[in-house]
């Protein structure tokens, strides 16, 4: 099995901590980098070989990764040399990525299992598959209803359920076969072609263990909880 990790945007959200480190390589807890702890997961869950698009500081995970041999992977690289989106850096790739692999960006921490991720894909026939995840959001005002001047509904500080995007994909080759390699391309047009061609994507939920890595407040969260999950998130570790 293959991934394709994506680790090439410039983690302005997470400022300062990758003024001088790629959001990948931020250190979780005392010993590991988020990207290590992916990489140590993927193995686990049986992938054999890895390529990670770069592009932004990219020169220190290729350093601190190197060929994946202390983690039992093949790993090799794909230099962004300018933005891409999330999908774009896939279409430079195209001709050593296999028929069906997985997707996934680099500064997430889950328990979830990759492996069976890109099982259901290949299962499922379907040209993309989405692991997502439940989220509330608690609305902090009144919310109102209106039609035209009149107001029809009123309800006090509601919560609503969403499913989003973990940040995890399996994905089929041919699904970027009509795509420019070199252009930009991202998670959210393809989707919408996707469903604009009537081919929709295949929803794998997920209900256990999920950070995205995006903002300090996330960041803070994930060195927390660290201790308490890490026989989670590294099993067997």
């Amino acid at each position: 099995m293959h991934a394709v990790i994506l680790a090439g945007g410039k983690g302005v959200r997470l400022r300062p901590y990758t003024t001088a480190l790629p959001k990948p390589l931020v250190p979780i807890g005392d010993q590991h980098a988020i990207l290590e702890i992916v990489l140590r997961q993927l193995a686990a869950s049986g992938f054999t070989s890895c390529t990670i698009a770069i592009g932004h500081l990219g020169q220190i995970i290729r350093a601190y990764v190197g060929d994946g041999e202390r983690w039992g992977l093949d790993i090799d690289y794909s230099t962004e040399e300018s933005p891409l989106g999330t999908i774009g850096p896939l279409l430079t790739m195209r001709d050593r990525l296999p028929e069906s692999f997985l997707v996934m960006n680099g500064d997430i921490l889950t328990d979830l299992d990759y492996a069976d991720v890109l099982t259901q894909h290949r299962t499922s026939g379907a040209p993309l598959t989405i692991a997502t995840y439940a989220r509330k959001v608690h609305i902090d005002f009144g919310v109102l209803t209106t039609d035209d001047t009149k107001v029809v509904a009123f309800t006090e500080k509601p919560s609503m359920d969403y499913r989003v995007s973990m940040g995890v994909y399996g994905l089929s080759l041919d699904t970027l076969a009509n795509y420019t390699p070199g252009l930009p391309l991202g998670f959210d047009e393809l989707v919408l072609d996707l469903l604009k061609a009537e081919t929709p994507p295949h929803a794998y939920a997920f209900d256990g263990y999920w950070l995205d890595i995006g903002r300090p407040d996330d960041y803070d969260r994930a060195n927390a909880e660290f201790t308490t999950h890490r026989s989670l998130l590294l099993k067997g570790a």
